[in-house]
């Protein structure tokens, strides 16, 4: 008798605001994986301030899968293939915008083989509709007051409106 061992995959990023393109990605990696682990980093090689909190992101990340009991949403420091042997994941997923996104990730994707061989990496592309779409141009537009309703779920779309009448 085989035993099934458990697909897990880790979706990393500062989700800063998580936005509709995070949560297509995630969605679909459902697809390849038994368990998602959507991991918040709590430090990141970009440097940026944030607009929300490792524990507000978490909060709003943890509304917005809600409903998706193979989803588990953390944080994690230090090195994203050491988290990824820890939660036991087989895969680390990468969205891909556009091919900007590509040169960063492909070096990422090579130093975290370096580092740990038995860590693969997927790239997905998100769904054609947030293609163009980022965290950081979700964060201009609605401090500058635009609608930012159809690029987030309703749970983001409150903290952003808080945050920023």
């Amino acid at each position: 008798m085989s035993t099934h061992r458990p697909v897990v995959a880790v979706y990393p990023g500062s989700f800063d605001p998580v936005t509709r393109g995070h949560e297509d990605v995630a969605r679909r990696t459902l697809r390849v994986c038994d368990r998602l682990v959507v991991a918040v980093a709590e430090s990141s090689s970009h440097s940026k301030s944030h607009l929300f909190s490792v524990p507000e992101r978490l909060e709003i990340m943890t509304e917005v899968f809600a409903r998706e009991r193979r989803i588990e949403c953390v944080s994690f420091t230090g090195l994203l293939v050491d988290f990824a042997a820890r939660v036991g994941a087989r895969f680390i997923v990468r969205g891909l915008r556009a091919v900007a996104d590509f040169e960063y990730e492909f070096q990422m994707a090579q130093m975290n083989r370096e580092l740990r061989g038995d860590v693969e990496t997927l790239f997905l592309v998100p769904d054609l509709g947030y293609s163009f779409l980022s965290a950081s141009l979700v964060r201009e537009v609605a401090s500058l007051g635009g609608d930012v309703s159809s690029f987030v779920s309703a749970p983001v779309l409150e903290r952003l409106q808080r945050r920023f009448s």
